[in-house]
């Protein structure tokens, strides 16, 4: 039995009347759709609290959930919703990448899989271009940064992105793409300069 099919059998339970199946779907989900959350939101306190409001709406919508799609990809959904709803009504910003966990539950920074064992001017190279695709992340539109960490930090595919965003996946591709293309533009200078100086 796949991960969907003991989802979709723990939300058949649900919709039967057993509570305690939707604890299971918590415990299994909530350290996935705080990932996300945290990505979005920046105090921690404020995670929790939307992750709690996701998990609620959640319950309240599951005697309509149909199956059309598998039920973490219709509750990361709910979840960019969620969060898209309180930055409108706080006005926030989304968190830098600064640190990214594992699914074990490990963090670490994008900088620790830049940096090699060089010289001091490699870390140093490692370092900025860490920071400027940190930036650059940052300053993505909430569409092109929300697909990006969809596809890139969470391994979803366009389907399940498509599905999550309530979008064509044409739409995913183009945002991905568009994404790819603004961080790619902030790197050029620092990579060109890193090329100049090597040769």
């Amino acid at each position: 039995m796949n991960q969907r099919d003991i989802d979709a059998d723990l939300v058949a339970r649900v919709q039967r009347g057993d509570k305690r199946a939707f604890d299971l779907l918590v415990i299994k989900h909530q350290r996935k759709i705080m990932r996300l959350l945290s990505r979005m939101i920046r105090d921690p306190a404020e995670v929790e609290d939307v992750a709690q409001e996701v998990f609620i709406k959640a319950y309240r919508a599951l005697p309509q959930f149909r199956g059309d799609s598998a039920f973490y990809t219709w509750l990361y959904r709910i979840a960019i919703n969620t969060a898209r709803n309180w930055q409108a009504a706080s006005q926030r910003r989304p968190l830098p990448l600064s640190t990214i966990e594992n699914d074990e539950g490990e963090t670490f920074s994008p900088i620790d899989n830049l940096s090699d064992i060089g010289t001091p001017e490699s870390q140093l190279a490692s370092r900025q271009v860490a920071q400027i695709i940190d930036q650059a992340v940052n300053q993505l539109p909430d569409d092109l940064r929300t697909s990006l960490l969809l596809r890139e930090i969470e391994g979803m595919s366009y389907e399940e992105i498509a599905r999550a965003m309530d979008c064509p996946i044409g739409t995913v591709r183009s945002r991905l793409f568009r994404a790819r293309e603004a961080i790619a533009e902030q790197l050029r200078p620092v990579l060109d300069n890193e090329s100049d100086k090597r040769w």
